[in-house]
């Protein structure tokens, strides 16, 4: 921690020479990313938390980190030692940044830094009007770069494409689309700088960023131009090359997009929630501005009918290889004393590697034992993780990225004997399994929002006093971010509507601090609803279909709290299970999965 704390010096030190009260610190990229490359890690570097959300306040006397409640107790042990305080963001009585700054800034006017590309359009206008109501002023400054030595390049992984077979439809015609919607908002140019909008878009993948599939660039596209800004290095292979050119695609360096903006007149496009502020105000002055939620992330999440078979595909190629993973496990740990939490971590990652178009993990696995799991967004490291042992709770959340589609899916099991299973453990257990059910069973009428069905998940939860802080679920994309906006289960107000071919995550959980964590999780698919009673009124109406495949821990059951339509559905999933990943198994391993699916 003497080097958090060297660092926090520095920059204050910087910080004063340019009569800076407080300078903000976000964990975002310049494209309001959420999984960033580690060129941009800055909230990372200077503070030690290695949670994937946060923002750290550094002032000349204090500093303080805000995150949400997945990251509390990991964020408690990476901050002990570094002179910065834990603002717990998901308490109701935490204050905002912006209240805690207006609370504690100096009498009298005083000033604070930002660098605006790490602060996206809408939030910088935001903090700047607010802050400006309080007499703190907002100057525009990058003060990390020159205090960070040997830091990270920015990524150059070679860029490809991904096949009109896997995409479902092709980057030309995506493109059409996106000029008729410019045509109908009377655009004359459209900026693009979500990461994940620009790989959807022009169908093209690389490895810029850890378990996604991208590539750091930025995006203009006008009626006849399309224009890439990326480093040139990423596309020194004639196949890219050739299929951008094919596409009408032109590439100019990265950051000369900054210049570009400067030349443009008539009405640019873009998304504020997205488009960096250091963009925004590179655009000329002569230009007019036309700020619109992203058409590309609407269309983007609506999987096609492609996308959604790669995507159960995908979910088979997991299937198998958490199969033999778990198999491995429960004839494995009765002779290991030495297996660690990191070690089922690289055996999950070699088993779904002999799948055969596995790219890489979609996030970091979270393998979570005993007290371990009661961290939501745990990370073990391989020289500081628990050894595993018998009769306690595992929690596993992992996930793949396939050519045919992005997996996530956390199960949650016991080690060891059936009957040294604590009561309270199935009691919990079954708590999250019946939201789990409640949510995948629900049937809904269009224009429903996740978080008019998120109090599923959690109402038996809720019925004994129990809360997690995390959402129920999120969007997930097709082999991109294992998180995906708008859609997600919530308790907050998200006004996006569910639509078909969304696939989201349905993940309810348990929490017990210093003992166990339980969270159950499986992506379910946005379909027409089939089965209605015959005297619905006639509206148009949604349903869930789960499309991941893996047992549930049923020793863990308390059955007596399940319902005859619970059973019922759970016996349903664990026979199409078996008949769909049994005939891909050797016969060792379909008796071992015909063990874990038999009827309750």
């Amino acid at each position: 921690m003497k080097e958090i704390v060297t660092r926090l010096e520095s920059l204050r030190t910087l910080m004063k020479s340019l009569n800076l009260w407080a300078y903000i610190v976000p964990s975002s990229d310049p494209h309001a990313s959420e999984y960033i490359a580690k060129h941009w890690k800055e909230m990372k570097w200077l503070s030690g938390f290695r949670g994937e959300s946060g923002t750290l306040v550094v002032t000349t006397a204090e500093a303080y980190l805000w995150t949400d409640s997945r990251f509390y107790l990991q964020a408690e042990k990476e901050l002990e030692g570094s002179t910065i305080g834990l603002m717990r963001a998901s308490d109701v009585d935490c204050l905002t940044v912006n209240q805690w700054l207006s609370k504690n800034k100096p009498n009298g006017n005083c000033t604070i830094g930002i660098n605006p590309k790490m602060y996206t359009y809408v939030d910088f206008q935001a903090l700047k009007t607010e802050l400006q109501k309080c007499e703190i002023a907002v100057h525009s400054v990058d003060l990390i770069r020159p205090l960070w030595n040997n830091r990270p390049e920015i990524p150059t992984t070679q860029l490809y494409e991904y096949a009109e077979k896997y995409a479902g439809e092709s980057a030309t015609s995506k493109m059409q689309w996106v000029r008729d919607v410019m045509s109908e908002e009377k655009a004359d140019s459209y900026v693009i700088s979500a990461l994940d909008e620009i790989a959807w878009l022009l169908n093209i993948r690389a490895a810029d960023v850890e378990c996604n599939p991208l590539f750091i660039s930025y995006l203009l596209i006008t009626p006849t131009q399309c224009i890439l800004f990326a480093d040139s290095e990423k596309i020194t292979d004639k196949d890219a090359q050739n299929y951008l050119a094919k596409i009408g695609v032109t590439v100019q360096p990265y950051e000369s997009i900054y210049d570009f903006l400067g030349t443009l007149k008539g009405r640019v496009m873009f998304d504020g929630t997205k488009l960096n502020e250091a963009l925004f105000e590179s655009i000329s002055s002569q230009a007019q501005y036309i700020n619109v939620p992203s058409p590309i992330q609407i269309m983007k999440c609506m999987k096609n009918e492609v996308e959604l078979a790669g995507e159960k595909q995908a979910m088979i190629y997991d299937a198998v290889a958490l199969t033999r993973f778990f198999k491995w496990l429960d004839e494995e740990l009765p002779h290991n004393s030495t297996l660690t939490e990191w070690d089922l971590m690289e055996k999950l990652y070699a088993l779904r590697a002999t799948q055969p178009t596995f790219v890489m993990e979609s996030f970091g696995t979270i393998a979570g034992f005993a007290a371990n799991g009661a961290i939501v967004h745990y990370a073990a490291k391989k020289d500081d993780c628990a050894t595993i042992q018998l009769n306690n709770v595992l929690l596993l959340d992992s996930g793949g990225q396939y050519l045919e589609g992005t997996t996530d899916i956390t199960r949650t099991v016991w080690l060891g004997d059936e009957k040294q299973i604590p009561a309270n453990v199935k009691h919990d257990f079954t708590l999250v399994l019946k939201g789990h059910i409640a949510l995948a069973r629900a049937k809904f009428p269009k224009g429903t929002r996740g978080n008019q069905l998120d109090v599923l998940a959690r109402q038996f939860l809720w019925s004994e006093g129990i809360l997690y802080g995390h959402g129920t679920g999120h969007g997930v994309g097709h082999f991109l971010g294992c998180h995906e906006g708008p859609q997600g289960f919530k308790t907050d107000n998200n006004p996006a509507p569910l639509r078909l071919g969304n696939v989201c995550s349905d993940e309810p959980g348990v929490y017990r601090t210093g003992e166990y964590g339980i969270r159950t999780e499986n992506l379910i698919v946005v379909v027409p609803a089939k089965n209605l009673s015959p005297r619905t009124t006639g509206e148009e109406y949604y349903e869930f279909e789960t499309i991941t495949l893996c047992f549930y821990d049923t020793r863990m059951i308390d059955k007596s709290m399940l319902t005859t339509a619970e059973i019922e559905w759970l016996n349903n999933y664990h026979s199409t299970l078996y008949k769909t990943i049994a005939p891909l198994l050797s016969a060792d391993e379909k008796q071992y999965l015909e063990t874990k699916c038999q009827q309750i």
